[in-house]
């Protein structure tokens, strides 16, 4: 008698924000990449660099998650494709794998008006997690935090201080023994008061805030001034945004948050910060889509005085969705491996990386694929 098949393994990705753009797009396009209805442009992790590295197979993920808001996914895709975001027809091509991870998305909070105390939330989003892995028989679940950018705090937190709504769901995500991402630029693990809980934890976790556009290009265009012997005079920038996006980064404290991984990333490649701001306009009637432009003053030889100015226009959504399938699945083998801690490896994907990490976007991508290699099922053993 021949043994029962064994069926693939599963793995859980838990999307914070789990009704907004960007999770609606991983869904979808997880979906249809699934079902061949599109190819995987823009995915890291499906290029021949990772095919030996036993991360698992985009059919193996499961989508669920928490949120405030209560716009079904479904309905949420059809919003996206009426704005360019989603192919036209897709939404109904995926409807069945929509409504299903809808079924596994719970309340988050705080909420005006909970009285839970911080303990009692991470209580209830760490049950809401072992639940999920528990009730449909998942390997392992990765927590990625893609909810709208939090106000920046005004100064380091200490020890003590409160938890921001971003931090309780950290915290709750190492409760429950998942790995876990934050792809904005708020607090999230970066709170003090979680240090010794990601210390102890035993998991893998990884950086802070997607590199998608202006950052992407920042670091890609530093680090050739530097190695040119260009002097940098100034850099500057400007954002336009709309959608959910440029209405949270409206808030000036919110938007101090997003511009310090654009302004770090200029000091890391150039080794000086030189003059100038990034500004971000909400524009509501560009909707998911933005422009960014950088203006760059710079010296060459004999002081002669040059400019070089980059415009990108670009789908914030499925700029960052492909990434964030890429994070899941990489954090999710290495939780199968048994590797912990911070994962500067992934540096490549964060304005803010956890660990040592270069700041060079090629430098980045030599050390990721380093890491794939390390993931490999041969090296991994």
């Amino acid at each position: 008698m021949s043994a029962p098949r064994q069926l693939p393994p599963r793995v859980g990705v838990w999307l914070i924000g789990a009704r907004g753009s960007v999770a609606t797009t991983v869904v979808a396009g997880c979906a249809a990449l699934t079902a061949g209805l599109r190819p995987p442009t823009g995915l890291v992790t499906e290029t021949p660099a990772f095919a030996r590295s036993g991360l698992p197979a985009l059919s193996s993920l499961v989508f669920g998650g928490h949120d405030t808001l209560d716009c079904p996914l479904p309905k949420r895709a059809e919003q996206l494709a009426a704005g360019g975001v989603l192919p036209p027809g897709l939404p109904a091509a995926v409807e069945a794998e929509l409504a299903a991870a809808e079924r596994e998305i719970r309340p988050g909070g705080p909420l005006p008006g909970d009285t839970r105390d911080e303990e009692e939330l991470i209580a209830a989003f760490a049950t809401d997690l072992r639940d999920f892995v528990r009730r449909l028989g998942l390997d392992r679940a990765v927590v990625v935090n893609v909810a709208s950018t939090e106000p920046a705090p005004t100064e380091p937190a200490p020890t003590g201080a409160a938890l921001p709504a971003s931090s309780l769901y950290a915290a709750a995500a190492l409760r429950a023994g998942c790995p876990y991402v934050n792809f904005t630029p708020s607090t999230g693990l970066h709170h003090p008061g979680l240090a010794g809980l990601a210390a102890s934890s035993g998991l893998p976790y990884g950086g802070r805030d997607g590199k998608t556009g202006q950052t992407l290009l920042r670091s890609v265009l530093g680090p050739m001034f530097a190695q040119r012997a260009l002097d940098v005079r100034a850099w500057s920038g400007t954002n336009l945004l709309g959608g959910g996006d440029g209405a949270a980064l409206a808030d000036p404290a919110a938007a101090a948050a997003k511009n310090a991984g654009k302004e770090r990333v200029l000091a890391d490649t150039l080794g000086t910060v030189p003059e100038g701001q990034v500004h971000i306009d909400d524009v509501p009637a560009l909707g998911d889509w933005k422009t960014a432009w950088d203006h760059v003053a710079f010296d060459g030889f004999l002081g002669t005085r040059m400019v070089l100015q980059t415009i990108w226009q670009g789908c914030d959504s499925a700029l960052a969705a492909p990434l964030v399938l890429d994070l899941a699945r990489l954090l999710a083998r290495a939780h199968e491996l048994g590797l912990s801690g911070p994962r500067p490896e992934l540096a490549f994907f964060f304005k803010d990386p956890v660990g040592d990490a270069p700041a060079s976007l090629a430098e980045q991508y030599a050390e990721l694929e380093r890491f794939a290699r390390r993931l490999s099922e041969e090296d991994g053993r």
